[in-house]
């Protein structure tokens, strides 16, 4: 099914608005015509199966002076929102060969019936009443120049139109039509530059009431009849109203409590840093942030089939807090999803990429997690650094770019393609990863090797605690700086002297006492071991100021069985 809407011009001089959506409401066409000839042609791949079109121009009008009887009821109705319509009538010289809308939908092949149920008809709306019931507004949108109203108030009004219609459909549609739109309306330095823009947007609004009277025919009104003329609308007091106010409501809520939910971004991201580190996870990011109120917004307003996809939008979207973890390589996502799940209450958990590959595409890949962090439910997404690279680069081009329609399918292709060669590139990582663990050379070997230095290279000393602790994972490169300089204020100066260290240390008690949950990083067992071995004086070096809580509790486990374990 396809809806289309027509903002028809009185004439071929003027440009008309088209637009076309789907049955799930995306848009997938937008343009300003002129001749009938060129709206036809704009069409012709939408109509010729099953469609509503909805024509914003008279279809029917019979009357010679006046107006007709449908325009007098729908303005008894909206004049009290300044949403009246002007009189229609065979003595105006635009209707003298008869309504344009009327011949259009006769050259497409409608049924023009408002009460047909055809496969293909076509039916006369008034975007102006509809807008008031749709938006609940309480007056029309003032964004048609008219005497007295300037660039500012025409473009802001434009934008509140834009708002509500993003509300009704899927704005990302294949080659970016709706943000070219915007992004004109948004940098418009002149009137006329709207007047381009009008046009459409009116039209993808028409197209949305064709969708909803086709959707939900208990909630649209009929003015008139087909004898006289006819006009459809969205009824006054349709639920869609009600529905409006509870997204509204949620926004002005969520808008005042952003603040607070920023904070909130903030601590979750620390808390999962701080699990990650704890636990010695190599990873190349933790960052999040609170969903932005435009954001909010626009996910509140989603609609599939007519229904909202967020019936309680501040209980039911979640990634109002979102934190993301980027890993290095596909084992590592694996390795977090399991230290998370371990360490906070995740309430869901899906791995997108499995999905996607269990359908037998390539595509989009990253595991999502709903957690709570203390009080605050956040949504986890982690997934390698070239899985990140793919969505973001996808979403930047679908989303903000401006695919022609004609290369939609070959940009599938080459994102499909592009998909398939990361994921076999991120198993040659994991792959180059594992050899180089399974061939480091003996700890004792490495410690010989670099015994001579006076100082405890970061890069060295990873090398050295791969061959110490094989069976453990790499830790973040930043982490063996920071171990580094740990050492050398135990004095700790030399590989020598560090294998010496270790030598004195019971890994076996390690194990026991500190019941890792997860498999700890080669950082966290050179940590715990430095624990054992120093006590106190590793608490209080410096460069733990910033943990000296989680340590002293660490330190308690190691000496005392029974004391109680580290929450991180």
């Amino acid at each position: 099914m396809h809806y289309v809407g027509i903002d028809l011009a009185w004439g071929e001089r003027n440009p008309t608005g088209v637009a076309v959506l789907d049955a799930a409401g995306r848009l997938l066409h937008v343009s300003a015509q002129r001749s009938d000839d060129d709206i036809e042609a704009a069409l012709a791949a939408y109509v010729d199966g099953d469609c509503v079109v909805a024509i914003d121009a008279p279809l029917v009008v019979t009357n010679p002076t006046g107006s007709r009887p449908a325009e007098q009821a729908l303005s008894a109705d909206f004049r009290r929102f300044d949403a009246g319509t002007h009189p229609t009538n065979l003595g105006k010289p635009e209707f003298a060969e008869g309504p344009r809308g009327g011949r259009l939908a006769k050259r497409l092949g409608l049924d023009v019936n408002p009460r047909s149920r055809r496969r293909r008809r076509a039916m006369e709306v008034y975007p102006h009443a509809a807008s008031i019931v749709l938006f609940d507004l309480p007056k029309v949108l003032k964004y048609k120049n008219k005497p007295g109203r300037d660039l500012d108030l025409l473009r802001s009004e434009m934008l509140r139109l834009m708002r509500g219609v993003e509300q009704l459909h899927n704005p990302d549609g294949p080659d970016g039509a709706w943000a070219r739109l915007r992004h004109d309306v948004e940098h418009a330095t002149r009137k006329s530059q709207l007047r381009h823009v009008e046009d459409q947007v009116d039209a993808v609004l028409c197209a949305c009431i064709a969708r909803f009277a086709d959707t939900r025919p208990d909630d649209v009104t009929l003015y008139g009849d087909l004898e006289t003329g006819y006009i459809v609308t969205p009824s006054l007091g349709a639920a869609v109203v009600s529905r409006h106010k509870v997204v509204r409501e949620a926004v002005a809520r969520y808008a005042a409590e952003q603040p607070a939910r920023e904070v909130a971004a903030a601590e979750a991201v620390a808390r999962i840093t701080h699990v990650l580190d704890e636990a010695g996870i190599n990873y190349l990011s933790v960052t999040g942030r609170a969903k932005s109120v435009t954001s909010f917004a626009e996910k509140a307003g989603r609609t599939r089939d007519g229904e909202p996809l967020y019936p309680d939008p501040l209980h039911d979207i979640g990634d109002q807090i979102g934190v993301r973890v980027i890993t290095y390589v596909r084992g590592d996502v694996d390795r977090v999803a399991a230290l998370l799940a371990s360490d906070l209450v995740v309430t869901d958990d899906r791995d997108l990429g499995r999905e996607t590959a269990g359908e037998g595409r390539f595509g989009y890949a990253s595991r999502h997690l709903q957690v709570r962090v203390d009080d605050t439910t956040a949504q986890v997404q982690v997934r390698t650094v070239l899985q990140h690279a793919w969505a973001e680069f996808e979403h930047d081009i679908r989303y903000k770019g401006a695919v022609p329609p004609e290369h939609v399918r070959e940009f599938d292709r080459r994102f499909t393609l592009a998909a398939g060669l990361l994921e076999l590139a991120d198993r040659e990582f994991a792959e180059i990863r594992e050899r180089v663990q399974a061939a480091a050379p003996p700890a004792a070997a490495a410690a010989d090797a670099s015994g001579a230095a006076d100082w405890l290279d970061p890069r060295a000393l990873g090398a050295f605690l791969a061959t110490h602790y094989p069976e453990a994972q790499w830790s973040r490169a930043e982490h063996y700086g920071w171990l580094s300089g740990l050492l050398q204020d135990l004095d700790v100066t030399t590989f020598a002297a560090l294998a010496e260290v270790l030598g004195g240390v019971d890994e076996d008690l390690i194990g026991e006492r500190m019941a890792y949950r997860q498999p700890p990083g080669a950082v966290r067992r050179l940590d715990d071991a430095l624990l054992q071995r120093f006590g106190r004086r590793y608490v209080e070096l410096p460069g733990n100021a910033h943990r000296t809580t989680s340590l002293s509790q660490r330190l308690a486990r190691l000496t005392d069985p029974d004391a109680t374990p580290d929450p991180a």
